[in-house]
């Protein structure tokens, strides 16, 4: 048995065709074929209705798909494996981000890491963070940044970018432009600007209000931070955001939260179990090291 013979053989039971097949495996039509019916003879089953237009899996064949395919994971896997151990990094990796993460240093980073390991395929995309998440448990995503209110979910692991608390900001023109402090309490009944559900802000907020007995009155979402604070700035309402985020801005008035005050993390989250592959880990290895060193160099 030749792994070239298993991998037709899962083309075909792909595609359904041996013609489609040979097309996906880039082989002539007959050699696929002639590659599966001496797959048959090996293990005297047959493998393949040909009876209809359609190519159908036997009794047999299903029972040797699912071996078929992690025979050619586990070579393709010990391959990769060889590569990481001379120092060759093949493969491809997807990463996934919020949108405030959005800046010059984070395209940095995946830009060092291409630099050093030009032969991997970076993937990239924007969620809110329960989505980030759970795309790292279900291995959707091999590495992001997320905003979190409240520990990890078992399975990930995770390093702290940013600890801060959240603040309420106003326009210089708010009523509320001459107090420096506000108790959460008395935003129950004030039109707020946030990130929507999902996200490690909102989290945060609306976990805080409801430890208070209140829900939050969100008359405005807006996924990107930047927009949240262009419509406070209109007066529009109070903007629930990172407390140097709010001191940035000339335009905003920031209002320190008491009782209970908020808190919000930024944080690089993985899988933690050893399942990754050799290029997903060489990723986290990367980030990890560049987080390390701009932390050191603050």
């Amino acid at each position: 048995m030749e792994l070239r013979q298993l991998e037709y053989f899962i083309a075909v039971a792909e595609e359904g065709s041996f013609t489609k097949a040979a097309t996906k495996v880039h082989v002539a039509q007959p050699g696929v074929s002639a590659q599966v019916r001496r797959l048959e003879r090996e293990l005297g089953e047959i493998l393949f209705d040909r009876s209809d237009r359609n190519v159908r899996l036997t009794a047999a064949g299903m029972a040797l798909l699912p071996h078929a395919r992690a025979a050619l994971g586990a070579v393709a896997n010990s391959r990769l494996a060889m590569d990481e151990l001379v120092g060759l990094v093949r493969g491809s990796v997807k990463v996934g981000m919020i949108t405030s993460c959005a800046s010059v240093e984070f395209a940095e980073l995946l830009a060092g890491f291409h630099r050093d390991h030009p032969g991997v395929e970076i993937s990239l995309s924007e969620a809110t963070s329960d989505r980030l998440l759970d795309g790292i448990i279900s291995g959707t995503f091999d590495l992001a940044w997320v905003g979190l209110a409240g520990p990890c979910p078992g399975g990930v692991a995770s390093q702290v970018i940013t600890d801060e608390k959240l603040v309420a900001a106003v326009s210089h023109h708010h009523p509320l432009a001459g107090k420096s402090s506000i108790r959460l309490q008395e935003l129950a009944d004030q039109p707020l600007i946030c990130l929507p559900k999902g996200t490690g802000i909102r989290t945060c907020l609306d976990q805080a209000c409801a430890s208070v007995g209140f829900a939050p009155r969100v008359a405005l979402e807006a996924s990107a931070l930047d927009l949240v604070m262009q419509l406070a700035q209109q007066d529009l309402g109070i903007a629930i955001l990172p407390e140097s985020l709010a001191a940035y801005s000339s335009d905003l008035h920031p209002l320190a939260v008491t009782k209970p005050s908020m808190r919000s993390r930024i944080e690089l989250v993985w899988r933690a179990d050893e399942g990754s592959s050799p290029a997903a880990k060489a990723l986290v290895r990367h980030a990890r090291a560049v987080l390390s060193k701009d932390s050191d160099d603050k």
